[in-house]
């Protein structure tokens, strides 16, 4: 990993004491622990009173109580591992001058790889590095919800830059929008199959066709051709319906849609635009802290070779230097977790308010077709009941009875030929 594989908030610092200091090579009471500020100068802490100085406490300094050891305790040893919470003593050692015989500063990529990366300037833990570190938990156990599984980038198989999470659940949303989108013109369309068919039925209702059949068969038909207008009635009406009580509300409902992706989108963007600043700033501070304390073992390596009061002064000057690109570092990495914080809570809240309005949207789709299904029972219903008079009169129909009441109008006469007489 490159840059995204540092550390933005520990630096790591160790010391050797110099030959011939038989007072560092004498055990510290018990409860204190000696570490190295950023420029080189050693200092003590009480880890049970927490009180710093910059003078080696004696074996009868004080009695402190050493509490019992927590996750979150000091490190053992002489390595100190600086973090935006660290503090110092208040005031400069009286002898600035003083220096260990190595002063060894690490990689700050070194103690990334032991506690945490940056995935573009996003800072991840590692898994446990200690049995007792306990893993993150989920947000919302057992619910999958949106919140707890998209912090990470997607890297696209095809090769191009990698998606962020945000921008994967986003894409999930755009496409149930242009999905609706897509159902709502279907709904369209079958409005205008209804609409259509609605025209032809009353038009076909109006056709001269067939108007001369006579008897219980024309009375039959006659009501065929009104049905057909009584169904092309349902037919309209079932359009109208379908117009306001399924496209429009899916119509309306994808627009205020709209407006909340478009909302949610610009402002996670500009949060991650800003962590993306704040993690150029560390970046920066780090490279500029890493050259000072380069500069200050230069300087230091130099004053063992020729012990003289310029390379002295350019020695303080130098820890001056290192000192302020130290709390430059740390003011940067408070700045970058800041606007961390900031993005986390937004992306927690906005991936609920994303999993809301899915929610609702399917919900809202759901209830839509259900109304469609509904008004389609009902039209059938309505058509069925249009087709009844029919089929009963069509059960009444009766040929010798169409032909007794043709006969008794259009006969002509009862009388029949006979043969004639010579």
């Amino acid at each position: 990993m490159s840059k995204t594989g540092k550390q933005s908030q520990l630096l790591l610092i160790i010391w050797y004491p110099a030959p011939g200091d038989e007072s560092k090579s004498v055990p510290l009471p018990q409860g204190w622990r000696c570490y190295k500020s950023p420029e080189g100068c050693r200092y003590y802490v009480n880890t049970g009173s927490k009180e710093t100085t910059w003078k080696r406490p004696s074996a009868t300094y004080g009695t402190p109580v050493r509490p019992p050891a927590q996750r979150n305790s000091l490190p053992e040893g002489n390595i100190n591992l600086f973090s935006s919470s660290s503090s110092f003593p208040s005031s400069s050692p009286s002898d600035v001058s003083q220096k260990p015989l190595s002063l060894v500063s690490h990689s700050l990529e070194f103690i990334s790889q032991l506690f945490c990366i940056q995935i573009n300037c996003v800072t991840f833990p590692l898994p446990s590095v200690t049995p007792d570190q306990p893993e993150q938990q989920l947000l919302k156990p057992n619910e999958w919800s949106y919140c707890d599984y998209f912090w990470t980038d997607k890297k696209d198989p095809q090769g191009t830059p990698s998606v962020g999470g945000f921008e994967v659940l986003l894409q999930k949303q755009l496409k149930g929008k242009q999905m609706q989108k897509e159902m709502a013109e279907f709904v369209r369309e079958r409005i205008k199959i209804e609409d259509e068919y609605s025209k032809n039925l009353s038009k076909l209702s109006q056709s001269p066709l067939a108007a001369q059949e006579e008897g219980t068969l024309g009375e039959a038909w006659a009501q065929l051709k009104r049905s057909c207008h009584d169904e092309a009635e349902v037919h309209l009406k079932f359009s109208n319906k379908l117009q306001c009580e399924v496209e429009k509300p899916l119509l309306t409902f994808r627009d205020n849609f709209k407006k909340e992706l478009k909302k949610y989108d610009h402002h996670i963007i500009d949060l991650r635009k800003q962590l993306a600043s704040r993690y150029a700033g560390v970046e920066k501070a780090r490279k500029a802290l890493a050259d000072r304390q380069k500069d200050l073992e230069v300087k230091t390596q130099q004053l063992d070779i020729k012990h003289m009061n310029k390379h002295e002064e350019d020695i303080k000057k130098a820890r001056r230097k290192s000192t302020q690109a130290g709390d430059d570092l740390m003011h940067n990495v408070d700045l970058y977790n800041r606007a961390q914080s900031k993005w986390f809570e937004e992306m927690v809240t906005t991936s609920l308010e994303l999993e809301r309005l899915e929610v609702e949207r399917v919900e809202m789709i759901r209830q839509n077709l259900r109304q469609y299904t509904t008004l389609r029972h009902e039209t059938d219903m309505f058509n069925q009941s249009t087709v009844e008079p029919v089929d009963q009169l069509l059960q009444s129909v009766d040929p010798a009875k169409d032909r007794e009441l043709w006969v008794q109008e259009h006969k002509t006469g009862d009388l029949r030929p006979v043969d004639m007489d010579i």
